[in-house]
């Protein structure tokens, strides 16, 4: 006998139909019959739990977001080293691969952004905490002595999270030779010119 869902169960599933249906039909055209056909659902079951569509579109966006701040910040919570710190949040911000569905609905977000203001206003407070999150374990890094800055933390913490972008977007619109790994790395080099740190993590 099947174990009937939670509502806050149901609604998980309803951002994650909500998601499948705003890359499949683009986030700014999505409507109700399409997202309660990705969860199998009735327009009506869906309405129950998010009587204005517009709100579910909103926390499945914020959903997708949230994996590239909240969830590294709950990782660095379990690390003290500062190298350690930074390699894994450079690696952590890109795509899993060319499929990854949380970064091809940004990179949607990002085109319909210069028109849509909840839009930007969304993908801008990504950018400032993902800053933010950087200057923390630069900051850190360079008062216990294990990084010589080049640069103020605001310019570098910038300049880390544009390179995690420009690098996802290209993974998934399918570069021939550029992959996870290397785009990774391509950062990491990045990261040690400018943090004077070989960023080498001890096992």
């Amino acid at each position: 006998m099947a174990t009937r869902k939670t509502r806050t169960e149901r609604r998980a599933d309803l951002i994650e139909a909500a998601q499948r249906a705003m890359l499949q039909h683009g986030p700014d055209g999505v409507l109700l019959n399409q997202v309660a056909e990705q969860a199998g659902l009735t327009s009506g079951a869906v309405l129950y739990h998010y009587p204005d569509l517009s709100d579910l579109l909103l926390e499945a966006n914020q959903a997708g977001m949230e994996r590239f701040y909240s969830a590294r910040m709950r990782r660095l919570a379990g690390l003290t080293d500062p190298v350690e710190k930074l390699v894994m949040t450079i690696r952590s911000g890109l795509p899993v691969d060319a499929d990854d569905a949380d970064v091809r609905l940004l990179c949607e977000l990002g085109g319909l952004a210069g028109r849509n203001r909840v839009y930007a206003a969304l993908l801008t407070s990504l950018f400032d905490r993902q800053v933010s999150m950087y200057q923390t374990i630069l900051e850190t890094g360079s008062a216990q002595g294990a990084f010589a800055l080049t640069a103020d933390s605001l310019t570098l913490g910038r300049n880390l999270v544009a390179l995690e972008d420009a690098y996802g977007y290209r993974i998934v619109a399918r570069h021939p030779t550029l992959r996870t790994d290397e785009a990774a790395e391509l950062i990491l080099s990045y990261a040690r010119q400018v943090t004077g740190s070989s960023l080498r993590v001890t096992a």
